[in-house]
């Protein structure tokens, strides 16, 4: 089975999605499973993962509803709010949902010690209760905290996305690259390849930018622990979906046939336990 391990879904509403400003007009937008069911399949793709956008429990139901009509979104990380005191009742209550498969919060926008708090690792505690996944959304300068959260749950699934948002436009690799390595041993962390044409040059970039980054990151996480993603409708700002595909594929066609099949499918398969 080949999965898109990370893409989004919305109506827009400025309101709501208040961090596109007008440099991404072109994501001002509705783009629903209709919108992209076209591209899965030109791409060969059986189907998907929706990833929250919004930070609204109204977002997750929206998501959970799509998943229910449309059979290739085969899971939803939605947003729920991890420090609430009755989380443990708004996990179960989401759990009913077979598609409903992790959460995630927009920690880059987040201040210093944000997933450090007590009640956010409480929130994060009971993740495995209801066999849950949580993605890491951050930035380079917090690695290191999301280092520390890792270390507290060995047994708890947790993957980073778009490799954390190097610093690609400008170049920079090695502060990166030691704060992430540093995941290497940690079985339970995987991580997203996805979303780096955003954090290029949205203008001049080729994909020659971002095969140090991807040669570090293997070097961490090896095939089996790598999860394609589009990143789409974001990608959009500078890159086409068929463009981004085709940066993975072409990095990753020299490796084993397997390992090409894990990291564009079987492992999202097993991490999200589709």
């Amino acid at each position: 089975m080949r999965l898109d391990a990370h893409q989004h879904f919305w109506k827009f509403d400025p309101f709501r999605y208040t961090w596109m400003d007008d440099s991404m007009r072109v994501l001002q937008n509705n783009f629903l499973p209709q919108d992209l069911e076209k591209l899965l399949k030109e791409n060969k793709f059986d189907g998907c993962i929706a990833v929250q956008a919004d930070q609204s429990v109204e977002e997750t139901n929206f998501l959970l509803q799509l998943a229910e009509a449309n059979a290739f979104i085969k899971g939803v990380v939605g947003w729920v709010d991890l420090m609430d005191e009755h989380i443990e009742q708004t996990l179960s209550k989401f759990s009913t949902y077979q598609k409903f498969k992790g959460i995630r919060h927009i920690v880059q926008a987040e201040p210093e010690g944000f997933m450090l708090q007590d009640r956010f690792l409480k929130g994060i505690s009971k993740l495995q209760d209801f066999n849950l996944t949580y993605d890491i959304l951050i930035y380079p300068n917090q690695l290191q905290e999301a280092y520390e959260l890792v270390q507290m749950f060995p047994n708890q699934k947790f993957v980073i996305d778009h490799l954390a948002k190097p610093l690609i436009k400008s170049n920079k690799i090695s502060n990166w690259k030691a704060d992430i390595s540093k995941f290497s041993t940690h079985k339970n962390v995987s991580c997203k390849l996805s979303g780096l044409v955003t954090e290029a040059n949205w203008d001049t970039w080729k994909a020659d930018d971002f095969k140090p980054y991807f040669d570090v990151i293997f070097e961490i996480f090896g095939p089996k622990r790598l999860l394609f993603g589009s990143d789409w409708p974001v990608c959009l700002l500078t890159a086409s979906y068929n463009q981004v595909v085709t940066i993975i594929e072409n990095y990753i066609g020299s490796l084993a046939l397997d390992d090409q099949k894990a990291i564009m499918g079987a492992n999202t398969v097993e991490f999200y336990n589709i």
